[in-house]
């Protein structure tokens, strides 16, 4: 069970929060123009890197912000966390 710093409302429990996936993708600036190749990359290609990794959770059951966390995926160890 994680315990993630909600900078609203303090440290939390990880069941009132919802993971909203990786905090560095970016959507494409144009997704009118983007093609095939480019949604797949944006929608399905991950890396699986051990060690620091950004995620956005939303704090669903409290103050229902975004918070950006850096957490360290071999351990789970948060090592920051902010507003989105």
């Amino acid at each position: 069970m994680l315990l993630i710093p909600c900078p609203h409302c303090g440290p939390r429990d990880q069941t009132e929060f919802s993971y909203c996936g990786d905090a560095t993708v970016a959507r494409p600036a144009a997704p009118e123009d983007a093609d095939d190749a480019t949604w797949i990359e944006y929608l399905y290609m991950r890396d699986n890197n051990k060690g620091l990794h950004e995620e956005l959770w939303q704090h669903v059951h409290g103050c229902r912000q975004l918070v950006r966390v850096r957490r360290d995926v071999r351990n789970h160890e948060i090592k920051a966390e902010g507003p989105s």
